[in-house]
């Protein structure tokens, strides 16, 4: 019995260092690499950004944003937060309002 509750217990603590391994592989990747957009692609991203939303202030932006190349966060003027995704090319691949930001 004894035998049989040492491995059991070996188990589980294998069980759970891969566990912690894991989620701080996660953790780690998470927002703390983000970069924001710099330079001319900073200007050709903000343009393309607004001209899709119809206007807004830029608030943040990510180079190599986990949904697209590029990520513009926009504040309408009444208030919701919407994030644009460029591609590479600024063309916009989609928007979405920031769960964040978002007022509604």
């Amino acid at each position: 019995m004894r035998t049989k509750t040492k491995v059991m217990t070996a188990i589980i603590g294998v069980g759970v260092a891969a566990a912690a391994t894991a989620g701080t592989a996660i953790a780690s990747a998470s927002d703390d690499n983000e970069q924001p957009i710099t330079g001319e692609a900073l200007d050709r991203a903000s343009t393309a950004a607004l001209e899709h939303m119809g206007g807004g202030t830029v608030t943040e932006t990510e180079v190599g944003d986990e949904d697209s190349y590029y990520e513009v966060e926009v504040r309408l003027d009444d208030g919701r937060q919407v994030d644009v995704q460029l591609d590479e090319q600024f063309n916009v691949v989609s928007d979405a309002p920031d769960a964040v930001g978002d007022t509604d």
